[in-house]
C-alpha cells in the first residue's frame, strides 16, 4: 500500500488490529507509536496519520490524521469499454485505476461473450477493491466510477440522454479496421486546454472487436474511428496504450 485508505467514518475511529490496513501497517511498513504513515479519507483529502498508541488488549490501533492535499483528484479520461475476460477485467481495473482515469463503463457487445457480463467481479462488487487497488498503487485517494450496460446502444443512450457526450472534447472509436486517423494524430488535432476542460472519451470493444452495426452507432454519437497501430490489442491493452496517449495529449504525463 503506497497509501492508506479510510472510509470518512473510519478516519476518527481507532483501527482494528485484525484489519488487514492495520496488519500492513504494522507488518510490512513496521510501524509502531509515534511513526507516521501516508493516508487518505476515499475519495477526499490524503495526507498524514501518526500513530497514538497501540492497545494490544483492546486489539485497537489509534490515530491521528493530518490532511494535506486533495487526494489527487482523476483526470477528465473516460472510456467505454466491451466487457472482457474476467481475468483482462482484473488487470483492467487496477491499471486504468492507477492511471487516473475518471469513469468506466462497461457494456455488452454483440460480439462479445454473455457470460462474462455475469462475472462475480461485478455481481459482488469486487470491482471497487480491484479499483481501489489500482488508486492505492498511485498514492490517490480517489477511485473511479464504474458503471455498466447491457449494450453498447443503451450505454450511449444513457450517456446521451445526460448530456455527457455533447460537449466532450474528443469521442474516439478505438478500431483497427477501417480507422479514418491515428488515436495520436486526433488527439493531437485538437487544443491542449480544450481536452483538459472537456474531456476525453474513447470505447474500446470486447475481444472480437464491434460489428459494422456498433462502428455505425458510435458514428452516429459523434465519435471518430481511430487507430493504436496495425497490431491486434487485448482489450486491457488497447485501454492502457489509449489512456497513456490520451494523457500525454493532455500535457499530463
Amino acid at each position: 500500500m503506497n497509501i492508506v485508505l479510510f472510509a470518512p467514518h473510519e478516519i476518527s475511529a481507532p483501527l482494528a488490529l485484525s484489519d488487514s490496513r492495520a496488519q500492513h501497517i504494522r507488518g510490512v511498513l513496521h510501524k509502531k507509536a509515534g511513526d507516521t504513515f501516508a493516508a487518505g479519507i476515499e475519495n477526499g483529502q490524503a495526507g498524514s496519520a501518526r500513530i497514538d498508541r497501540i492497545d494490544e488488549q483492546a486489539g485497537l490501533l489509534y490515530f491521528s490524521f493530518t490532511a494535506q492535499t486533495d487526494g489527487g483528484h482523476l483526470y477528465p479520461l473516460s472510456f467505454i469499454v466491451g466487457f472482457p475476460r474476467p481475468i483482462q477485467l482484473k488487470r483492467l481495473f487496477r491499471d486504468a485505476a492507477g492511471l487516473g482515469v475518471r469513469e468506466l463503463h462497461l457494456c455488452g457487445t454483440e460480439l462479445g461473450e454473455k457470460s462474462y457480463m455475469q462475472t462475480t467481479l461485478i455481481t459482488r462488487g469486487a470491482a471497487h477493491d480491484l479499483l481501489r487497488e489500482g488508486s492505492i498503487q498511485a498514492k490517490s485517494t480517489h477511485v473511479p466510477e464504474l458503471y455498466t450496460h447491457e449494450s453498447l446502444a443503451s450505454c450511449l443512450s444513457a450517456l446521451s440522454g445526460e448530456g455527457r457526450l455533447a460537449h466532450a472534447g474528443a469521442l474516439a472509436a478505438l478500431d483497427n479496421v477501417r480507422p479514418r486517423v491515428s488515436f495520436p494524430a486526433f488527439l493531437g488535432a485538437k487544443a491542449q486546454t480544450e481536452l483538459n476542460r472537456r474531456g476525453v472519451w474513447a470505447a474500446v470493444g470486447s475481444e472480437r472487436g464491434w460489428t459494422d452495426g456498433e462502428r455505425a452507432l458510435l458514428e452516429s454519437h459523434g465519435f471518430v474511428r481511430c487507430s493504436l497501430g496495425q497490431r491486434v490489442l487485448r482489450t486491457e491493452t488497447a485501454v492502457t496504450a489509449a489512456a497513456a496517449i490520451a494523457l500525454a495529449a493532455m500535457g499530463i504525463l
